[in-house]
């Protein structure tokens, strides 16, 4: 039994030593290199990575993009925010907690629905259009309005941006929101709730303040929680789950697109 227990841990070290090392040669570079600008220098333009939404004017959409936090968290952790449109609309409305500047966190239309986050490329996680997306807008606004943490905010373990998005997919399930590892902060719960549904709304999800938990999930598939390193294995969309590097498997890293309907992960939407 002990000497399984060590295989065990040995593994767990293993992984978690293999992906920080994956993370600092993939991304390591640019981390250092906003470092040593600082926040204010760095770019925030946008990216046109979402539909432009003048020339999909009678299209609704939503999205949730991540992209890596700035300094050095970045190596472990991502921000996410969520972005839509109604049909006839041709502006975006753009939601994400910001734990900085005032007392309410939660933000709206704090920058462009694609900018880069500090110099930071982000890409999208979710994507919906059409008559679906147009269903689910007045549950999501429903969801920002009732997030329960909006008056407070701490990095780790949570309440933080991906406890924010994390509310909003279990308030809207159909937003089928699978939230990658590296989204820390996505598994607070308060201690006297331990018990609860993933941020898919799939499934059980079992969480001791955020620093340790079990995911269980038609979604999310299996992930394990120790302190903020997240791994496991995802059935629905296959791949690894792994911290520091997000998801690896048949469709890469958790930056390719494979997973999103087609035509909606680049400038396109159908109508």
């Amino acid at each position: 039994m002990m000497r399984l227990l060590a295989r065990a841990l040995l593994l767990i070290v293993v992984i978690i030593a293999s992906s920080g090392l994956a993370k600092w040669l993939q991304d390591g570079e640019r981390i250092a290199q906003a470092r040593a600008l600082g926040w204010h220098q760095l770019p925030r333009d946008a990216t046109d990575i979402v539909p432009d939404p003048v020339t999909y004017r009678d299209t609704a959409i939503v999205q949730v993009l991540g992209a890596p936090t700035f300094g050095w968290r970045g190596y472990v952790a991502i921000h996410p925010w969520l972005i839509y449109k109604r049909a006839g609309q041709t502006e975006y409305t753009r939601f994400e907690v910001i734990g900085w500047g005032r007392h309410n966190v939660v933000r709206r239309n704090h920058a462009g629905a694609d900018s880069r986050w500090y110099g930071a490329q982000p890409e999208v996680l979710v994507a919906h259009q059409g008559p679906e997306a147009q269903a689910m807008i007045d549950n999501i606004e429903s969801a920002i309005a009732t997030y329960p943490y909006a008056q407070s905010y701490q990095s780790y373990p949570g309440p933080n941006s991906n406890t924010f998005m994390a509310h909003i997919g279990r308030e809207v399930t159909e937003l089928n929101l699978d939230l990658p590892p590296t989204a820390i902060g996505k598994d607070y719960q308060p201690w006297q709730y331990p018990i609860t549904t993933p941020p898919s709304g799939r499934g059980i999800q079992l969480s001791l303040g955020g620093f340790l938990g079990l995911i269980l999930s038609t979604q999310e598939g299996i992930e394990l929680n120790l302190f903020g390193a997240a791994m496991g294995i995802d059935f629905n969309c296959p791949a690894l789950r792994l911290p520091f590097v997000g998801r690896v498997g048949i469709n890469g890293t958790w930056t390719d697109q494979y997973c999103l309907p087609e035509g909606l992960n680049r400038n396109t939407a159908g109508g």
